[in-house]
């Protein structure tokens, strides 16, 4: 792994992310990577995804490569969580509380959870490879930082895309002042 030099100039970086309607878009996945260069990435210690009320909690997740997660199950139906995804395959069979081992997601991608007992559960877990990426809130915005000055790619995701397409992305450059990014998605019509 090639690690990203150490800059003397940083800024905050935020992002407003809007849907098709130009709706502020929550549950957005953003992604801030480095152009040229890998950025040195550390797993969390862990995460969790839940079941509560036949749903995954949270409905999206993101985490660093090699992070735990835990997948407690909160109903008082069994659950069977699964993934057919290429970067994490698993399976944990029926099951109540909390399983005894957390899955341990150590590939880059997108993975797609469901529930073999409930057909309508579905959850994402995205696991990423740069230390600036995180989740928009409500209202659309999300904070990645301080980010070293330089040149990234910013790629973008969201449940409502189409499963398969390509990312969006977009060339950011950083300064080393504050730096307002804005996206728009083709997500939010469901």
């Amino acid at each position: 792994m090639v690690l990203w030099p150490v800059l003397a100039a940083a800024g905050p970086v935020t992002v407003q992310v809007s849907g098709a309607k130009g709706q502020p878009l929550a549950d957005a996945v953003l992604m801030l990577e480095p152009v040229g260069a890998k950025a040195a990435v550390k797993p969390a210690a862990h995460a969790e995804v839940g079941q509560e009320g036949r749903q995954f909690v949270p409905l999206v997740s993101v985490v660093t490569v090699g992070t735990p997660v835990n997948f407690p199950n909160r109903d008082r139906v069994q659950h069977h969580v699964y993934s057919f995804s290429p970067a994490k395959k698993f399976e944990i069979k029926l099951y109540h509380g909390k399983p005894s081992e957390p899955i341990v997601f150590d590939q880059p991608g997108i993975v797609v959870l469901g529930c073999n007992i409930h057909d309508t559960m579905v959850g994402w877990v995205l696991v990423v490879d740069t230390p600036w990426h995180g989740k928009t809130a409500a209202s659309g915005q999300l904070a990645l930082g301080e980010v070293p000055a330089g040149s990234y790619r910013l790629r973008a995701w969201h449940p409502d895309l189409a499963p398969g397409a390509p990312l969006p992305e977009q060339a950011v450059t950083v300064g080393a002042g504050p730096e307002a990014l804005t996206v728009r998605l083709d997500a939010g019509l469901k």
